[in-house]
């Protein structure tokens, strides 16, 4: 047997038996238990678990491939994601978790006093999320095509197998503890290659010091061999941007903003016991986050330098075994338009042209280094293990939204609790195979699929949130316009750019230069400009509604009895 093949078995097989019996063992019993973990989960647990529901598929596999091929404009993501983390845990999670509300949908619901707000809300969450997760089926779908030697459809279907077993089963109870140990599959995967592969050009074992040092057997840094060999290649050089300046502020505001009101994480600073726990949870998340965070500008230096050098001016017959191997599953496309049979990695596409996905170069970094077949094997099983680990949390988003917030607070009321456990498991179950079927035919690779929910949820959530928690005079009627607004032109931008009018997508036709990524930031502004507009000549919001905004900004735990 082909040895990445037996690696690759061996790990992914012992971490998806690893995430089935922690699903078994923690079974969520309630509601409660399924929709928050029963509140229970330690802040160190709740910190490593808020971590991979975080580092998504995009962040594994896509973002050191962005950086890889767009250079300094890749750090758009790195800066967009990391800054709005720490937006998120320290602007507006506390006051969320003291509201007591653990969907954003019941939060809008009931800050709002409006039935409508709320079913606005469960639209957004719903639509949001499913954006975001075709993005993770997909990488799984990446993961499994190449390592398991199956179509990308088949692979998304093995992904949607285990992900409907422990989301449906576990609940958020069954997934946070599922995401534990995910976490620390993911992160030794990504971390180990990249100590191996700055030992094998820089001699340092730390990957940020090698990405700043100077090459083995060279005088030069690793920034300056890959400026010299861009621009010998006829790209622009690795360390200049082609963005224009507004468009990279309005990228990184809309992934920052839009990372503040993603559902699935904020519900997480529900599954712990107290405010000061979700404060700690959020310090320990941000640590474990920031170790993978650091490391992607390096890993996608190192892999820019290897495929310069490993398959320009290479002989077709002679490239390496990963080259056909990748470009077996499409992912790799050569076309030899000169027929000299040689392939040349060059910028000017008459000569042959080489497409190279971004979303594999993660994955395939350690083979193209040379690294042992083990290592390519937990790789795999670290790409898999961030794409199933984020799925989840985005599939109970969607059930919860569903039962929850739709079908209990909405239109039944009076529900029992195991009906309504009952409701959110089949939703839960209807998503994963809506969720396979986007992750088959996605709408863009998967970085970009992620940035687009991280634009609609800018456009929609983070303006309603942040006026709810820091306006006490925002109405319903505000609310309820601002997000229908905001997600409307966002929606309406990146369609028309991204699936509509292809042709025109581009800077010269961008409304002042910025493209769907950063339209975010346009349809919060948006949102912002119609919810303080409309509210401003309506009726305020009810007496005791203002002087709840009040009580959840004090700074001071609620009592036992003030959180019931």
């Amino acid at each position: 047997m082909d040895p990445i093949l037996f690696w690759t078995l061996i790990i992914v097989g012992a971490s998806f038996a690893l995430y089935i019996g922690i699903a078994v063992w923690s079974r969520a019993g309630n509601t409660s238990e399924f929709y928050v973990a029963g509140g229970s989960v330690p802040p160190l647990a709740n910190g490593m678990a808020t971590a991979a529901d975080w580092m998504s598929a995009a962040s594994f596999i896509s973002m050191a491939g962005l950086i890889a091929f767009m250079g300094r404009d890749g750090s758009v993501y790195l800066m967009g994601w990391t800054g709005g983390y720490v937006l998120l845990a320290l602007l507006l999670a506390p006051y969320l978790r003291k509201f007591g509300k653990f969907t954003v949908p019941d939060f809008v619901g009931d800050r709002y006093y409006s039935s409508t707000a709320r079913l606005v809300a469960v639209v957004c969450a719903v639509f949001i999320s499913f954006v975001y997760v075709a993005g993770q089926m997909r990488g799984v779908g990446i993961v499994f095509s190449r390592f398991l030697n199956v179509e990308i459809e088949i692979g998304v279907v093995i992904g949607m197998v285990i992900v409907f077993f422990y989301a449906v089963f576990g609940g958020m109870k069954g997934i946070t503890y599922t995401q534990v140990a995910q976490y620390c599959v993911l992160i030794f995967a990504y971390l180990v290659p990249a100590v191996f592969i700055s030992l094998l050009l820089t001699g340092n074992v730390i990957p940020q010091v090698g990405f700043g040092s100077t090459m083995l057997g060279s005088d030069q840094s690793i920034l300056e061999r890959l400026d010299g060999l861009s621009t010998e290649f006829g790209f622009d050089a690795y360390t200049s941007g082609a963005l224009a300046k507004l468009d990279v502020f309005f990228i990184t505001f809309a992934l920052m903003v839009g990372t503040a009101g993603l559902p699935h994480v904020i519900v997480r600073f529900f599954t712990v016991p107290k405010v000061r726990d979700a404060r700690k949870s959020a310090l320990y998340a941000l640590i474990f986050i920031v170790l993978l965070y650091a490391t992607a500008p390096a890993i996608a230096a190192f892999a820019r330098v290897n495929l310069f050098e490993t398959i320009n001016n290479v002989k077709y017959e002679e490239v390496p075994d990963w080259f056909k191997t990748w470009e077996n599953t499409g992912l790799i496309v050569f076309d030899d338009k000169n027929e000299d049979g040689i392939i040349q990695y060059r910028a000017d596409n008459t000569i042959n042209e080489l497409n190279i996905d971004r979303d594999i170069i993660v994955l395939a970094n350690p083979e193209i280094a040379g690294l042992p077949a083990w290592v390519i094997g937990l790789v795999a099983a670290g790409g898999v293990a961030a794409a199933l680990s984020t799925a989840a949390g985005l599939l109970l988003v969607i059930s919860t939204s569903v039962a929850h917030d739709l079908v209990k607070r909405t239109l039944s009321p009076s529900m029992s609790d195991k009906k309504e456990l009952m409701i959110a498991r089949i939703s839960a179950g209807l998503a994963v195979v809506i969720a396979g079927y986007f992750g088959i035919n996605p709408p863009g690779f998967v970085a970009q699929t992620v940035a687009f929910a991280f634009g609609l949820a800018a456009a929609s959530f983070f303006p309603a949130i942040m006026l709810g928690i820091f306006y006490k005079r925002m109405n319903k009627e505000g609310a309820i316009a601002g997000m229908v607004a905001g997600l409307v032109i966002t929606t309406a931008y990146i369609v028309y750019f991204t699936f509509i009018r292809t042709d025109l997508n581009n800077i010269d036709h961008w409304w002042f230069g910025i493209s769907p990524q950063g339209f975010g930031t346009v349809g919060m502004l948006v949102n912002f400009a119609v919810a303080l507009a409309v509210s401003k000549f309506t009726a305020p919001p009810p007496i005791e509604i203002q002087n709840l905004v009040e009580n959840i900004r004090i700074p001071r735990e609620l009592t036992d009895d003030e959180s019931k």
